[in-house]
């Protein structure tokens, strides 16, 4: 049985849990979503390459760790997640193979304009020295949501009911990895809502496209000391900051 979704009543926005019917849309938010927020495609032209590196696993793999909001019945939004260690390294060995021939197969006979050519040497060349340290051991996730979906009581919606589906499981951990630019989500944001940066790396990609620094940093929560999104200093302060 499926568990019960989280509501609010004033925005008739619900949390659930994936359905394979969701599949699609799921993949199409990805690549909605995947330059900072804003569609791929100024930066990256195959969004079906896209969606199958940043998705695949989860919809088809774990999908039982994968969360979906949606906005008046509409899917704005996701939450995919991991914790079955093993089965995903092994997935994205494999996976990152065919990926890869079929990026350079595709690369000589599409062929790419020169904005996704650049991307792709950018993942040839410093995509893994720019990637900050995770944690090997712990569960992870990482959220996408479209612009109408963005509130921050929608965000702690969808991420508690994930931090409840681990502690359910008897996790004690989880990590997750964060875009920031233009100051937001700064480690004063993210140990607020009980998360510890744990390392982070100057991600160069958009350069072309972005004038301003851009990080991605890697952060872990204790669900031991909490299964909410927000810190201890926040439990009982959200009325005035989350309103929708």
């Amino acid at each position: 049985m499926e568990p019960s979704a989280s509501e609010s009543p004033k925005s008739n926005f619900t949390v659930r849990f994936l359905r394979p019917e969701d599949r699609e849309t799921v993949r199409r938010i990805c690549a909605d979503t995947g330059f900072l927020g804003s569609p791929i495609d100024p930066v990256f032209e195959d969004r079906e390459l896209f969606a199958d590196y940043l998705t695949g696993y989860y919809t088809d793999q774990e999908p039982e760790s994968t969360l979906v909001c949606e906005l008046d019945g509409e899917i704005v939004g996701y939450l995919m997640g991991s914790r079955r260690l093993r089965r995903h390294a092994w997935y994205q060995f494999w996976n990152n193979g065919v990926l890869f021939a079929k990026g350079i197969w595709r690369y000589f006979t599409r062929p790419y304009n020169a904005a996704t050519r650049k991307y792709v040497a950018w993942l040839l060349t410093r995509a893994g020295s720019e990637n900050p340290h995770t944690p090997k051991e712990l569960p992870h996730f990482h959220i996408n949501l479209l612009p109408k979906a963005r509130k921050l009581i929608r965000t702690r919606m969808l991420v508690d009911r994930f931090l409840a589906y681990l502690v359910e499981k008897g996790e004690k951990g989880v990590y997750g990895q964060m875009v920031t630019f233009e100051g937001r989500r700064g480690e004063g944001m993210f140990e607020r809502f009980g998360f510890r940066v744990v390392d982070k790396a100057e991600v160069t990609k958009y350069r072309d496209v972005y004038s301003g620094k851009i990080f991605l940093f890697t952060i872990i929560k204790d669900l031991t000391e909490g299964s909410h999104l927000y810190g201890n200093d926040l439990r009982d302060k959200d009325k005035a900051t989350t309103a929708p």
